[in-house]
């Protein structure tokens, strides 16, 4: 199997990548956004996926990307899993949309049981729960729920990808200042720390349930801060900051950086979206990727300094440079009393309508800006075959356009 394209040329949300060794995907959200009709489908198919938690950050990027013409591995059926309704936005894809409760074993087996044509899953799904041994428990049911009930009744099932992220290098949230995290950058060679972590829970199921079948290989995707689009996702950080910038413009506030100096200043690294489900879908039906781990960002670093110009400009709101004499005050405490405003913001606007709690996660904002040199290295994917890369500022205003077109934010 050829690797995917070289991405670099990305630029706002005209994306054109020139084919290479024939495995060419272009990546233009005009031609994401079609509209997929029933006649349109392929009569047959050389692959059929399964995306759980397809309304998720990554999980909609993969429903945007498989479906298209030359995606790796395709033509592709796809089916979709999610815990809720099937939200306005993620309508257009082409996709058996599956409401199903994960963490209900008896539900799993009933909807996912039929799904006899399988022949890959995309596990891009969590939960999150109050303790890491919770997260743990709640986290490797869910999966071992699927696989336990897709994996006896889809004979042509062949792989399973499943992600994770950087926090397997540096411990869960709770973790932070009880153990000592691997010095960066991170490289999949790197043992598992001494602290529970749902990542690694992921990984003993998948590697375990997989064996149960003949010739099942998997794979595992560790991205770091993902840049995407999900209304619905419990760690979008671009779509939290849009809300933040839509209130203080619609407050008339200056634009203030609610991290700490180091991650003002230090090095950061991204995932965008749509390479990790290049990566993914790359590992899916690439030899030289089964059984492996794989580390997944742009390729490149970035400063929330630059970036924060960059949010500010987007929105037109007052940018202000960190001032470390400034109190610090969290996201959580800055914005929670702003439900009232959000829902003017929406009213005013004209935009889709939305929960306050739900398009901006907060807690995920201060944890996310209070990172210091969380950086990884690409090598092992790159010396595997997969070149994918994007340029990290470009990709922070693709996305930010694409939230802005489906009237999330102003």
């Amino acid at each position: 199997m050829d690797s995917w394209p070289d991405t670099s040329t990305v630029t706002g949300t005209k994306r054109v990548i020139e084919e290479v060794v024939g495995c060419g995907v272009p990546q233009c959200d005009e031609t994401w956004a079609k509209k997929f009709d029933e006649d349109e489908r392929p009569k047959s198919y050389q692959c059929v996926g399964l995306i759980v938690g397809v309304t998720g950050i990554v999980g909609n990027s993969l429903a945007e990307i498989l479906p298209l013409s030359d995606t790796p591995g395709g033509p592709w059926k796809l089916y979709g899993v999610a815990s809720r309704p099937r939200p306005a936005w993620n309508s257009d894809h082409p996709v058996d949309y599956i409401q199903c409760d994960i963490s209900d074993s008896a539900d799993s087996l009933a909807k996912l049981s039929p799904l006899t044509d399988l022949t890959h899953i995309f596990y891009v799904t969590w939960t999150n729960r109050p303790t890491e041994p919770d997260n743990c428990e709640a986290n490797g049911t869910m999966l071992r729920n699927v696989l336990k009930a897709v994996i006896p009744i889809a004979p042509n099932l062949t792989h399973i990808c499943i992600q994770t992220g950087t926090k397997h290098y540096v411990g869960p949230f709770e973790s932070f200042g009880k153990i000592q995290p691997h010095d960066p950058p991170f490289t999949e060679d790197m043992p598992k720390l001494d602290f529970p972590n749902y990542y690694y829970t992921l990984e003993d199921v998948v590697i375990e349930e997989s064996a149960n079948k003949e010739g099942l290989t998997w794979s595992v995707h560790g991205p770091g801060a993902i840049f995407g689009f999900s209304p619905l996702s419990m760690m979008n950080i671009i779509g939290s900051l849009c809300v933040y910038a839509s209130i203080c413009k619609h407050e008339n506030k200056p634009l203030i950086f609610p991290g700490t100096k180091a991650a003002w200043n230090c090095y950061s690294i991204a995932s965008d979206a749509n390479l990790i489900a290049e990566q993914q879908i790359w590992a899916a039906v690439d030899p030289n990727a089964k059984n492996e781990a794989f580390n997944c960002n742009n390729g490149d670093v970035f400063k929330w300094k630059h970036l924060w110009r960059t949010l500010a400009e987007e929105f037109g709101v007052e940018y202000v440079e960190f001032d470390e004499n400034e109190t610090a005050v969290s996201m959580l405490e800055r914005m929670k009393d702003k439900g009232p405003v959000w829902d003017e913001v929406v009213r005013e606007n004209g935009l889709a309508v939305t929960k306050f709690e739900e398009v901006g996660l907060w807690w995920f904002v201060d944890m996310s800006l209070h990172w210091e040199a969380m950086l990884d290295s690409m090598n092992k994917s790159k010396e595997h075959g997969f070149l994918g890369f994007r340029n990290s500022k470009n990709s922070f205003v693709s996305w930010i356009d694409k939230i802005k077109a489906y009237k999330i934010v102003p």
